[in-house]
């Protein structure tokens, strides 16, 4: 049990029969009346965002969230295929469970699975990427002192801005949290 006046970001807590995530907190003490923690919490499985009153002296459960690293071996359909590399299990999970994480991973690479009581919610990938660029328009001279961009596709079939001159067939650093072009390698 973790009490309301102990909350930090990034914790994560059983309350109301879900799984939250503290995304903001703020300790508020009121000229008048007895302090209160306003909080902001990410429910875990379903994405959405809420916010909530708690008294420093309420408590909820701590939940354990289990990160596992496997490596994404390849994509059948639906269903995307990962495996343990310590003890060679192999999970499928479907495009529900995936959502756009996987837009930047390439196959082979290692991701983290993210779980509760054995429940997967999210696949977590690696923070950067390098991708070689499969399409790309060429840059028009003397359009850059405006800092233009211009739209490419990446081994991965994924799109993103890159700057005017990144051509087609060099390999980039994309973040993977914005999907924004970092550097040429």
């Amino acid at each position: 049990m973790i009490a309301a006046g102990d909350f930090r970001n990034g914790v994560t807590i059983e309350f109301e029969g879900n799984i939250y995530q503290i995304i903001e907190f703020q300790h508020v003490k009121p000229g008048k009346g007895a302090a209160f923690v306003r909080t902001k919490l990410k429910n875990i499985k379903s994405g959405g965002v809420i916010e909530k009153t708690f008294r420093p002296t309420e408590k909820c459960g701590k939940a354990h969230i289990d990160r596992k690293e496997m490596q994404y071996l390849y994509n059948d359909g639906d269903l995307f295929n990962f495996m343990d590399m310590e003890s060679y299990d192999q999970i499928a999970l479907n495009s529900d469970q995936i959502g756009d994480s996987l837009k930047f991973v390439k196959e082979n690479e290692m991701v983290k699975i993210m779980s509760y009581k054995g429940d997967v919610f999210a696949v977590e990938p690696p923070l950067f990427v390098e991708l070689e660029i499969t399409e790309c328009e060429p840059g028009v001279k003397g359009d850059t002192a405006t800092g233009a961009t211009k739209p490419c596709t990446v081994e991965t079939g994924a799109t993103l801005m890159v700057p005017l001159f990144v051509n087609q067939g060099d390999v980039i650093k994309i973040d993977t949290r914005t999907g924004e072009y970092l550097s040429r390698v």
